[in-house]
């Protein structure tokens, strides 16, 4: 499928709904995905290596999700946290959609599946879990990261999946260089060609302390 279907706002075609069968949170489900939308056909290797390496999320508070698709990170985040209030955002309507109807099937009223800009401006997160759209282009990518990281709550973390040979590495190095002194980025994994990076907003008291590294 051509990139520019699932990063336009409004997806050529008419939407065909498929069933899938997939495991989020310790849970066998049946979710609805379409055409026009990030890997329709299955939870992507790279969202699968994040998901598999990353530790379970916050009880509470806001949660994001960068790029949501058709909601395997948003979803997962909201089963594993019933208390938090996930923000799913995507510019691509028809995975909003398939978002909130997944949301809808599983009971869940704690996802809010919207437009970036639609996310109030105030809003801090205690953690953001992404599989970040590496293929919009360089400028893109990086404009999105350095307005939506810096949001991190103080002593928090944000997980962002990078495909080794798309990146991973220059990305890493750039974070280091963009974003404020009291942040950190360290690579907390590797599996099937890809990197967990874990981006971290250091409070007062962990601004000296080491970094410990998963995986």
């Amino acid at each position: 499928m051509s990139p520019e279907h699932y990063f336009s706002s409004t997806p050529a075609g008419e939407p065909v709904l498929r069933t899938i069968s997939v495991r989020l949170a310790g849970r066998d489900l049946e979710l609805t995905t379409a055409n026009g939308i990030f890997s329709p056909e299955r939870v992507d290797t790279g969202t699968q290596v994040l998901l598999g390496s990353t530790p379970a999320p916050p009880p509470g508070g806001d949660l994001l999700d960068i790029g949501c698709g058709w909601g395997p990170i948003a979803l997962t985040l909201a089963l594993e946290s019933p208390r938090a209030t996930v923000w799913a955002i995507d510019v691509n309507e028809r995975a909003l959609d398939m978002v909130r109807r997944n949301a809808a099937s599983l009971g869940l009223d704690n996802i809010n599946a919207c437009h970036p800009e639609d996310v109030p401006a105030d809003t801090r997160f205690r953690t953001i879990w992404s599989n970040p759209p590496i293929r919009v282009g360089k400028n893109e990518l990086h404009a999105m990261l350095e307005h939506w990281l810096p949001r991190l709550d103080l002593a928090s973390d944000a997980w962002l999946v990078v495909q080794r040979n798309l990146g991973s590495d220059s990305l890493h190095r750039w974070l280091q260089g963009a974003l404020p002194d009291d942040f950190t980025v360290t690579r907390a994994t590797t599996g099937k060609g890809y990197r967990v990076l874990r981006v971290r907003h250091r409070s007062g008291t962990d601004l000296t302390a080491p970094i410990d590294i998963i995986g």
